[in-house]
């Protein structure tokens, strides 16, 4: 029995100390991507022009948070712009709050979006029916719970003139509202600094393209040429998708920081962060099955089976060797997980340095949202968005390959 024990143990160190080798690889690129990743503000002006620019904000069920947004675009400096505000058949007073916003100031286009299609999004179909009405150049794609710098617009503008791009995304700060979402996203978005992070969106040799939906600014035939809203009308991360065209048809993308000059709310409620958490498995899951499991359980174990094996280790610890190593390599890997969850508590979502310490619970929130949404994909519920209850099954999206 004892050498059973011994075999399992060995396994177990041996997954450890692979996990561990993971955890400082996804540490060091998050590193890099913290230092590496260029920013709005800082390029070389060499164009001067100011071209219109035509802001679209699709918005569904903001009440709360839609006149903040408004306000602070209202107040840019950059003057040549109009705002393109539509409500996507809203079930709260967002619709007249838009058209109030629109009564008072001529910048502000009130748009009432038709009822969405059976076969679109409805973020999407509600950008397609904003972007019918835009009259710039540029077209700046944002989320309605976004809050700008006054000078925001002006510096993308530049930026993206200047650097002769034809399509721009900015990181912006990731606003926590509530706890849950303050434990868990630290965890999560570690691996977005490996994958989607800047360095690979910027790389011409890599193929990973990718916009954050709070803020995309693009060149409209640029827009036209990938397809518009409607080539991605079915994916669900439809920010990823164009972000993913934009870089496969051979346009010039560039993704840059600016959490000091915009705001975003990633999640407003544990509702919202458990939706959003089966939001990113079940496309995966209904384009390849068996590589979804895999990926499942590569997370369980990088996230969550470290702790519990710590705990096994401490439990049944005997003075052997076999015990020895798992408790050491178990440590490592645990004590790993907190220092990426603390470096990017601190300095990728900005929240305090204390929520880092529930890393296991944020762990488990991640595996259990992520198991859920591959049990519900294929139902004809699998994923709520904004008051909408979507069935995936019938479309295979593409805003993340795997």
């Amino acid at each position: 029995m004892e050498l059973v024990i011994d075999i399992f143990n060995y396994i177990l160190a041996s997954i450890l100390i692979g996990i561990s080798g993971a955890w400082i690889f996804l540490i060091k690129s998050m590193l890099d991507s913290f230092t590496k990743t260029p920013y709005l503000d800082k390029f070389v002006t060499t164009v001067l022009d100011k071209p219109k620019v035509s802001i679209i904000v699709p918005a569904r069920n903001e009440e709360e948070l839609i006149s903040k947004c408004l306000d602070s675009l209202l107040e840019q400096d950059y003057r040549n712009l109009e705002i393109i505000a539509i409500d996507d058949s809203s079930e709260d007073s967002t619709g007249r709050i838009l058209k109030k916003y629109a009564e008072n100031n001529s910048k502000i286009i009130h748009v009432s979006a038709r009822p969405k299609p059976e076969d679109w999004m409805g973020k999407n179909w509600a950008c397609m029916e904003g972007y019918k009405k835009t009259t710039g150049e540029l077209l700046l794609f944002t989320d309605s719970d976004t809050k700008y710098a006054s000078n925001l617009v002006s510096l993308a503008v530049s930026h993206l003139l200047s650097s002769n791009l034809d399509a721009l995304t900015v990181i912006p700060k990731m606003l926590c509202l509530d706890t849950w979402t303050k434990i868990t996203l630290p965890i999560l978005s570690t691996f977005l600094h490996t994958r989607f992070s800047a360095l690979r969106v910027n790389d011409p040799s890599k193929k990973t393209g990718y916009f954050f939906g709070s803020f995309f600014i693009i060149k409209k035939k640029v827009y036209d040429a990938i397809g518009t809203h409607e080539g991605v009308k079915h994916e669900i991360i439809e920010d990823g998708a164009l972000g993913k065209k934009v870089k496969e048809v051979g346009f010039k993308l560039k993704m840059v920081r600016g959490e000091h000059l915009l705001e975003a709310v990633w999640a407003s409620s544990w509702l919202t962060l458990w939706n959003g958490l089966k939001r990113l498995m079940v496309p995966l899951f209904l384009q390849n099955r068996g590589i979804a499991i895999g990926i499942f359980f590569a997370v369980l174990f990088l996230l969550l089976m470290p702790f519990p094996i710590l705990i096994y280790s401490v439990l049944f610890f005997k003075s052997t060797i076999s015990f020895f190593l798992l408790l050491i390599s178990a440590s490592l890997a645990s004590g790993l997980i907190y220092c990426a969850g603390f470096i990017d508590a601190m300095k990728g979502v900005h929240v305090k340095a204390e929520y880092s310490l529930f890393a296991p619970v944020g762990s488990f929130i991640v595996v259990t949202g992520f198991f859920v949404g591959m049990l519900q994909a294929n139902s004809k519920t699998a994923i709520s968005w904004r008051g909408r209850s979507y069935s995936m099954r019938e479309h295979v999206t593409n805003s993340i390959s795997v």
